[in-house]
């Protein structure tokens, strides 16, 4: 499996990252991936830890030559999304992801790839058992859970780690060096509905959204990408509107950092008005295509007879949870007043879920402002609130705050400018890195982030770019053979 991965170039990353995407390793069940970063740092007779949270250190020793220059902590994430196609038989528990080429790209079949942060953990992986490549002292951390709460880095105690520098190499865009990132918090509503029993006389469907791009919920959040939740909910309030349509179940969305590509729904409408819910859901469908035909050219929206229980939710009870969502703000919240198009404030309905008389809606809402994500985090509870659910706020994590008069960021600066010829883009990101959460129990480190280019991260379309990989390695070597000394 994967044998052409492994003769692309550089070969000892991308042999790395096969060896990797062998291993099962979803967000908090990584104990498996642990354990293979563990007997490879043993296997290299390296210094090798597992702090009490499950991160893993390896430690290695100057170059010859490089034994005077600051110690620099090389992190990624071990863990990754798990995301497919609703068409692709695949467990991700026990199966390792299938790649292959297409063109440029490095692409899985059906499900997300694992270049994030997969790419940055084969980069070190490299380095670490590497012979003759000139670097400074190496301290290598691995972290755990980055994708659902990044209780790894949260976890990470002070005094582990020496290192003055941190190169976190979790960016997606191998033009970019990200000096700053958002930070986030989780909101979750739950809530109960009274189910009564449909009477006489009525016709059961099933109404599909599918064909969504998918994405980042933060770095793609601008894109104006279809949310299938939303589109969802617009469809169940016309049915209601104009045909009293009544829900059974929603079934949508899936991990709260990615943008939902699928929403299924199973409703029913009196038999004697099916004839008109053909007409009126062809004129819904052809509007929603036609709004996002600019960004979602794959929009699915079905129709079709299904089969279910008899029991539906209470009209009233189904008022406050479509208007509930109508009201909850999705997307772009604010734009950052400080630096060029850079998302300030965002929120993405990620999930919902309404069965069996519960109810349950997931959000991630993120700022590099913590003023601006607590004042969307409140507005989102008080809307989920006087829908009669119960609202928590939990995962908070802080953005990190930027610095450009970075010491490293003057090195990657000028050894970018120096290999490619041209200027790199200096950017804070929309999206939750660890360095935030690093920095607080490791406030002297000059950190910085940046990576080979990656497309469509947390999304069965992820795929990762063979000559920025090669761009890339070039420029992490070139930078490891010019830190400052101490």
């Amino acid at each position: 499996m994967n044998k052409e991965i492994r003769v692309l170039e550089p070969k000892n990353i991308w042999n790395k990252f096969a060896d990797l995407n062998a291993v099962p390793r979803p967000s908090k069940h990584e104990e498996r991936v642990t354990q293979f970063m563990l007997d490879f740092g043993k296997t290299l007779g390296l210094e090798t830890t597992k702090d009490v949270v499950g991160n893993v250190i390896i430690k290695k020793p100057a170059s010859v030559g490089m034994e005077d220059r600051k110690t620099v902590i090389l992190q990624s994430h071990l863990d990754m999304v798990h995301q497919k196609n609703a068409d692709t038989d695949f467990d991700f528990n026990t199966q390792g992801i299938e790649m292959y080429i297409d063109g440029d790209w490095v692409r899985a079949k059906g499900t997300t790839l694992g270049a994030d942060n997969g790419l940055g953990v084969a980069t070190i992986m490299a380095l670490l058992e590497s012979k003759d490549i000139s670097h400074p002292p190496l301290e290598a951390l691995f972290t755990i859970d980055e994708e659902t709460g990044m209780t790894g880095a949260k976890g990470l105690k002070g005094g582990l780690l020496k290192g003055d520098i941190l190169l976190n190499l979790d960016t997606e865009d191998d033009d970019e060096i990200d000096i700053g990132c958002a930070g986030g918090v989780d909101i979750t509503a739950k809530g109960v509905y009274r189910e009564i029993p449909l009477g006489e006389g009525y016709a059961a469907y099933k109404i599909l959204v599918k064909g969504l791009s998918g994405g980042h919920s933060g770095m793609d959040i601008h894109l104006g990408l279809g949310n299938a939740n939303k589109i969802m909910n617009t469809l169940l309030i016309m049915g209601q509107e104009q045909l009293g349509l009544r829900i059974s179940k929603i079934d949508g969305g899936g991990l709260r950092n990615a943008i939902p590509r699928e929403s299924t729904a199973w409703v029913a409408i009196k038999a004697s008005d099916s004839n008109k819910l053909d007409a009126l859901f062809k004129d819904w469908s052809n509007n929603l295509k036609k709004e996002f035909a600019a960004t979602e050219p794959n929009l699915k929206i079905v129709c079709e007879p299904a089969h279910f229980s008899k029991m539906v939710m209470e009209p009233n009870d189904q008022q406050a949870l479509t208007g509930a969502i109508k009201n909850a703000h999705n997307g772009v919240y604010a734009m950052s007043k400080t630096m060029k198009d850079l998302v300030e404030t965002s929120n993405n309905i990620a999930r919902v879920e309404v069965g069996d008389g519960e109810i349950k809606i997931a959000c991630l809402t993120r700022s590099s402002v913590e003023d601006g994500k607590m004042e969307l985090a409140k507005n989102l509870q008080a809307n989920f609130e006087k829908a009669g659910y119960e609202v928590t706020l939990s995962g908070d994590y802080p953005g990190w705050n930027p610095n450009p008069d970075s010491t490293i960021l003057e090195v990657l600066r000028t050894k970018y400018r120096e290999l490619f010829n041209e200027q790199p883009r200096v950017v804070a990101c929309h999206a939750g890195l660890e360095c935030g959460i690093l920095g607080k129990n490791y406030p002297e480190v000059d950190m910085i982030s940046f990576g080979p280019t990656i497309k469509g991260a947390h999304s069965p379309d992820e795929r990762a770019s063979i000559s920025s990989l090669q761009k890339f390695w070039k420029f992490i070597l070139e930078i490891l053979s010019e830190i400052p000394k101490k």
